[in-house]
């Protein structure tokens, strides 16, 4: 499998680049969120998913490793392919997507196109837990690089408490007191919870 590909940005497109690699050239297919973020570079590298088929080996292409983790998870529900993992991904961020799957917000996933009621409530019923097991950054970009809260939080998980609702609180809490220690921090969560 291409794990990624490092080279030059060629014939960009919303939908695919061509990136040089050591006069190689790979036809990639991205998502708009990608196309937003390397239509300025001349070279960088995708993390990459190779798709095989019978008839075809695709290469789809993200900017950043959270949205191929996003696009491997959603390629895993039943009833979702690799090209409306590519649309959804086009319509939502990677966090946006992951937030509106947890929280169940089956009116955000139905506002993109191509996904009907039964299968927005599929795709909640299938990653929901999955993904309020994922790691906080892929989730809550607010608490991203913010060790203290990290730490409050897998204390709390590992107290048995449901870490969706852990990082809620916790979000709370940190915002009306920025600066508090991690004790601190768990207690006034507990309070909450």
């Amino acid at each position: 499998m291409i794990a990624y590909l490092k080279g030059d940005f060629v014939n960009k497109t919303p939908a695919s680049v061509q990136v040089d690699v050591n006069g190689v050239g790979y036809e990639v297919h991205i998502s708009l969120h990608t196309y937003s973020k390397i239509q300025n570079l001349e070279k960088g590298t995708l993390y990459t998913h190779l798709l095989v088929r019978e008839d075809a080996h695709i290469l789809f292409g993200f900017y950043e490793a959270s949205e191929k983790e996003m696009f491997q998870q959603l390629i895993g529900v039943s009833g979702i392919g690799a090209s409306t993992a590519r649309v959804m991904l086009s319509y939502m961020k990677p966090e946006e997507l992951s937030r509106a799957i947890v929280t169940g917000d089956i009116r955000a996933l139905e506002g993109i196109k191509g996904i009907g009621k039964k299968t927005a409530e599929r795709i909640v019923l299938e990653l929901r837990d999955k993904l309020a097991k994922q790691p906080l950054a892929a989730n809550i970009p607010a608490m991203k690089n913010n060790t203290l809260q990290q730490d409050a939080l897998n204390a709390l998980t590992a107290l048995g408490i449901n870490r969706l609702a852990a990082e809620q609180a916790l979000l709370k809490v940190a915002g009306g007191e920025p600066n508090l220690p991690v004790e601190e921090l768990i207690k006034k969560t507990l309070r909450i919870l």
